[in-house]
């Protein structure tokens, strides 16, 4: 289980999501409060879209402890962006700690990332594997669970009408991708109590789930407004209209406005940055 941050809205630092608030993804690094084990020590990884530059995002990663990494310090502190996307890692038993087991993954101009597990993953791989295209089994690059479902997700994407707005082509991709994963459990002749938070955006909009089948999902929650600012440590969303959104594994602050979000439904960011929730 792991820890998440997605924002899109107008540019802010990186540090504003990393470092800056109370409840940082560095300190839910090593002080989560919403996990049985409060370490997210396996790695961490940031995203964030620089569209002068790139459609594509730019992607940092590395194996150390976020609150131990001095490079994402600095980065975080230079770095602005109006879609950025920010991950800690604890690693699922038995997966191994590596540069390319951290998430946010990222294929053409699209990242994902998750929190959770799937459950059975060990016999589901190759289930998995066998319904790939030959572009997306070459795609993958590490062991996780999460880049095999990343994977299922990019097909999915693939075989949508590229005439379709991209926020319904994303939405679309994440309903097969979930009925997917149901089917391959269903297969295997046994319940499965996998854990889904699932977040996925193309830089100008964003899909996040918070699904669990047979228990309570993990932690998943949202706050919306004008505008987030951080001053002096303290970090706020400025009520009135609906320029920003922010959703995480849990606040990033004590202010009002967090809501959490209902289990087993999806989060639909427009550009427009009013968020729908969908039942699933």
């Amino acid at each position: 289980m792991c820890r998440f941050v997605l924002y899109l809205g107008p540019k802010i630092p990186v540090s504003s999501l990393v470092t800056d608030p109370h409840h940082s993804m560095i300190r839910q690094s090593f002080k989560a409060k919403e996990r049985s084990e409060p370490l997210n020590g396996d790695g961490f990884g940031v995203a964030w879209y620089a569209r002068d530059y790139s459609n594509e995002p730019a992607v940092f990663r590395d194996i150390s402890p976020a609150w131990n990494n001095q490079n994402l310090l600095n980065i975080a502190r230079v770095v602005s962006s109006d879609c950025i996307l920010a991950h800690v890692r604890a690693a699922s038993p038995g997966l191994p700690v590596s540069q390319l087991n951290c998430h946010p993954f990222v294929w053409r101009n699209i990242t994902f990332m998750h929190n959770g597990e799937l459950d059975g993953f060990a016999d589901m791989r190759r289930k998995i594997l066998a319904r790939l295209s030959e572009q997306s089994f070459r795609w993958i690059k590490g062991s996780t669970d999460s880049e095999h479902i990343f994977a299922l997700f990019i097909d999915n994407y693939l075989t949508t009408d590229d005439s379709e707005e991209p926020l319904e082509r994303l939405k679309l991709a994440m309903h097969s991708t979930l009925g997917e994963l149901r089917i391959l459990a269903s297969e295997l002749g046994r319940e499965t109590d996998s854990h889904l938070n699932l977040a996925v955006s193309d830089g100008d909009s964003a899909i996040v789930t918070r699904v669990a089948y047979h228990s309570s999902p993990q932690s998943l929650y949202m706050i919306g407004g004008r505008q987030y600012e951080c001053q002096d440590g303290v970090c706020v969303m400025q009520p009135g209209g609906s320029s920003a959104v922010l959703v995480a594994s849990e606040p990033l602050s004590d202010e009002p406005g967090w809501t959490s979000i209902q289990a087993n439904h999806m989060v639909v960011i427009p550009p427009s940055r009013m968020p729908e929730h969908v039942p699933l």
